[in-house]
């Protein structure tokens, strides 16, 4: 239902910018803004998976439109929503996925569930359209084929391998990081195997299947990317009567994308990492951890602690090698297991600078499971129900939250009924705003009576010289040029020497970038302050 409504709140530019704001320029042909990762110079982002996202419902409200079963299918409400309805749908593969795995780790099933589906994170996070937001799907799908299920008493075969291999492999080529979040559930099920197979060629042809269906799903993911960043066709290949099936071996060779290693390469060099922001290696552990999950993380780390004093005398024996840690992955209780999947993915992406608190979505899975155990929940459960409400309430709704209705209103007056009857020209100004959506404005690629202007947070005499150099331009009558900024650095624009005819508010809007002032919030402009304009610019002034 929150999904429908829609949440208003926008988290992070990635939810739009690294699926449907693509998508929505390939598919529906809209004016979008492609990101450095889409560059066929620079690729660094599948798009296998937008396709079979955002690309699909682009894909059938298009068709829905062309058919006529639904005469205005195509608009910002249906652009916004249609790909995060697809996301929420698949976000309960974590309710079945925690279901399942709640008995294998003695976990109470019911209780688990609670602490999923009452979690902002579950309520927010994943039902965006985020990378991180598969990953976590992923993870969940390969956590519960690496946990065989154990029924009268004897011990089931280990999962197939194949479908490890897939879903390893397609973890990888969304994010590369899914490897951190790979690593535990892949030992675990190898000591499982080696555990349970007699025969050294029956271990070997677990192994064999594994690497054998992680190199034809690479195949997979290679091949559409090379055709789409490439524009390789068939037709082009086989152009010369000459060209033998070396000669177009040999041509996609030469063009071939392998998006995950463009991504670690760029990736893996600190001063790339500092352009997105550099943080301190504790970040995740100490802020990030607490911000999504509360005292949740919190009681993980403190029974971290204790597991650690538990077994470091393992740690100093040299069989630990050979017979410690298969021991503390089979043989002990499901909790120190557990507490393993959570903190070596989270200690692996701490080793990067760059940390936000959406890379560590994937981990409420194990999280959850673990808290479940033992009633270690129990007693914050107020706590807890209060913690996911301002989270909800701060990310779902507040967080940048005036943009994406201000879009909506943009849309609405961009192809209101005045507006089709004859050519009108609109010039959007945004400032100190995180990057629009040019998509749910709407627009084809054809129609360039429409200009965006993405200003970021640029400081008052640059935003000053940009909106003076439009009002200059603003010499036709059916010319209409707005401002849309935050209502914290309103006062930025009326030293510019410009006036408005039209002032739109929208409420509620909260930018951490610029916040509100606290004796702001206290008076009576706690509204403006809590608000996004946007302006029209007077043409006779």
């Amino acid at each position: 239902g929150w999904c429908l409504l829609p949440q208003s709140g926008y988290l992070h530019p990635d939810e739009f910018f690294q699926a449907p704001e693509v998508m929505a320029g390939d598919i529906l042909n809209l004016q979008v803004y492609y990101p450095w990762e889409f560059l066929s110079s620079s690729p660094c982002r599948t798009v296998v998976f937008p396709l079979m996202t955002s690309g699909v419902t682009y894909w059938v409200i298009k068709s829905l439109q062309q058919l006529d079963i639904c005469s205005s299918c195509i608009n910002s409400y249906t652009l916004l929503v249609s790909p995060r309805l697809l996301f929420t749908i698949f976000s309960f593969i974590l309710d079945y996925s925690v279901y399942r795995l709640a008995p294998f780790w003695g976990a109470d099933p019911w209780k688990a569930l609670v602490l999923l589906a009452g979690s902002y994170v579950t309520l927010v996070f994943y039902t965006r359209t985020f990378t991180n937001t598969l990953e976590g799907l992923l993870f969940a799908l390969l956590m519960v084929m690496v946990s065989s299920r154990k029924s009268h008493g004897r011990s089931s075969k280990p999962t197939s391998s194949s479908l490890i291999g897939v879903i390893t492999t397609a973890g990888f080529f969304n994010r590369p990081t899914f490897l951190a979040f790979a690593l535990m559930p892949l030992l675990y099920w190898a000591t499982l195997i080696v555990d349970s197979q007699k025969s050294i060629k029956t271990l070997i042809n677990h192994f064999l299947r594994f690497i054998l269906c992680s190199c034809f799903t690479a195949f997979v993911f290679i091949t559409a990317d090379t055709f789409y960043f490439t524009s390789v066709s068939l037709d082009n290949l086989y152009s010369t009567n000459k060209s033998s099936l070396i000669d177009v071996i040999v041509q996609l060779h030469d063009k071939m994308v392998v998006t995950p290693c463009n991504f670690l390469s760029y990736n893996l060099n600190p001063h790339n990492l500092a352009l997105h922001g550099s943080h301190p290696r504790v970040t995740h552990f100490t802020v990030n951890g607490v911000m999504l999950f509360g005292i949740l993380h919190i009681l993980a780390i403190g029974a971290g602690f204790k597991m650690l004093k538990k077994y470091v005398h393992q740690l100093m024996l040299l069989r630990w090698c050979y017979r410690g840690l298969p021991g503390l992955l089979l043989r002990s209780e499901g909790s120190p297991t557990l507490l393993l999947f959570y903190f070596v993915p989270l200690a692996f992406l701490s080793l990067f600078s760059h940390q936000e608190p959406r890379f560590l979505i994937p981990l409420i899975l194990p999280l959850v499971l673990f808290s479940a155990s033992a009633n270690r929940a129990v007693k914050w459960k107020l706590l807890l129900v209060l913690f996911n409400l301002l989270g909800a309430l701060l990310f779902g709704c507040l967080h940048q939250g005036g943009l994406i209705p201000c879009l909506f209103h943009l849309e609405q007056l961009i192809h209101s009924p005045g507006s089709s009857s004859h050519v009108r020209h609109y010039t959007l100004l945004f400032a100190h705003t995180y990057m629009p959506p040019r998509s749910l404005l709407n627009i084809k690629k054809t129609d360039v009576h429409v200009e965006v202007i993405d200003m970021a947070g640029a400081g008052e005499e640059t935003l000053c010289q940009t909106v003076e150099q439009q009002a200059s331009k603003f010499i036709c009558s059916d010319c209409h040029i707005f401002i849309i900024i935050p209502g914290t650095v309103r006062a930025t624009i009326t030293k510019c020497g410009v006036s408005f005819k039209n002032e739109t508010l929208i409420f509620p809007h909260l930018s951490m970038e610029d916040p509100p002032q606290i004796p702001a919030l206290s008076s009576g402009n706690w509204r403006s302050q809590l608000g996004l304009y946007i302006l029209e610019l007077n043409r006779d002034h």
